[in-house]
C-alpha cells in the first residue's frame, strides 16, 4: 500500500512540473506576398492613401498568446493607390524624397515590439519601437490576431520622424496646402 502511494505521489509530481513546465516562445514568419500594408495622409483638401510591401516579419507567440513581433518595410515599394498618370508620378516621387521618408538613404522602415498586453481574447495593445528615416521612436497601437492572421491601425506622427514638410506644427501661412502631422497604417498580415 505504501509503495502505490508513494508511486502515486510522484506521478503526480513529475506529471505535474511536466504540465507546467513554460512552452518554449514560437517565431512565426509573415507571408509578406500575402500581407498588406496600407497608408492613409491627410491634407486640408482630402487625404492619399497607398500601400508600401513587407520586407520581412515575424511574429512571436507563446502559446497562443502573442508576445512580440519585429518587421521591416521596403520604403523603396511606396506607392500612391488612389491617383493614376502624372500626378501619380509626381506624388510618389516627392514622398519618396527628403522632404518625406528619403527613401536613397532610408530604404527601410523597421517596427520592433518592445511589450505587449493582452486586452481580451485575441486582442492586444503593443508598444514598439518605430524606426522611419533613422529616427526611433515609441507607438502605441492595437493588435488582433485570429487563427493565422493578424490586424493592426497604427496611428505615426510623421514630424516625429523628421518630416516636417507642409506641417502647420512648423509652417504659418499654409492655408489649404497644409498637411496633417498624422498618417495612418492599416497593416493586415498572414503567417
Amino acid at each position: 500500500m505504501k509503495k502505490g502511494v508513494f508511486s502515486l505521489a510522484l506521478a503526480l509530481v513529475f506529471g505535474v512540473a511536466t504540465a507546467t513546465e513554460p512552452i518554449a516562445e514560437e517565431k512565426k514568419e509573415v507571408k509578406t506576398e500575402a500581407s498588406t500594408v496600407t497608408w492613409k495622409a491627410y491634407k486640408v483638401t482630402g487625404s492619399h492613401e497607398g500601400t508600401v510591401a513587407l520586407k520581412s516579419g515575424s511574429l512571436t507567440f507563446d502559446g497562443d498568446k502573442l508576445t512580440g513581433g519585429e518587421f521591416v518595410a521596403d520604403m523603396t515599394s511606396l506607392i500612391s493607390t488612389d491617383m493614376e498618370g502624372d500626378g501619380k508620378a509626381k506624388l510618389e516621387g516627392h514622398l519618396k524624397a527628403d522632404d518625406f521618408f528619403g527613401v536613397e538613404k532610408h530604404e527601410t522602415s523597421k517596427l520592433v515590439f518592445t511589450n505587449v498586453k493582452s486586452t481580451g481574447k485575441n486582442s492586444y495593445e503593443v508598444t514598439g519601437d518605430l524606426t522611419i528615416k533613422g529616427i526611433t521612436k515609441p507607438v502605441v497601437f492595437d493588435v488582433s490576431v485570429y487563427g493565422s492572421k493578424a490586424t493592426a491601425n497604427v496611428k505615426v506622427d510623421r514630424t516625429k520622424y523628421d518630416i516636417k514638410y507642409g506641417s502647420g506644427s512648423f509652417f504659418e501661412n499654409l492655408g489649404d496646402k497644409t498637411i496633417y502631422d498624422e498618417f495612418d497604417l492599416v497593416v493586415d498580415l498572414e503567417f
